[in-house]
């Protein structure tokens, strides 16, 4: 999902802005939230009842653009 949504507003995998059009900027606190830096996180918080799942978001090509306090698992 977050792969898909990224290129459609031109946000790399570091949560920095790279596209071309001021439309893919224009709705883009829809997802995301412009932290310092002008790097883009986004609105989510990542819940599993196993930590096992939240490693492989985190070790994935986007996992870096979350904020580590947004993956939420059971003990």
């Amino acid at each position: 999902f977050w792969e898909v949504i990224s290129d459609e507003h031109g946000i790399d995998p570091t949560g920095t802005y790279q596209g071309d059009s001021p439309l893919q900027l224009e709705r883009i606190s829809v997802y995301y939230n412009e932290a310092s830096g002008g790097k883009y996180v986004p609105r989510a918080i990542l819940v599993d009842l196993e930590p096992g799942t939240m490693d492989s978001v985190r070790s994935g090509p986007f996992g870096q653009i979350f904020r580590p306090d947004n993956f939420v698992f059971g003990k």
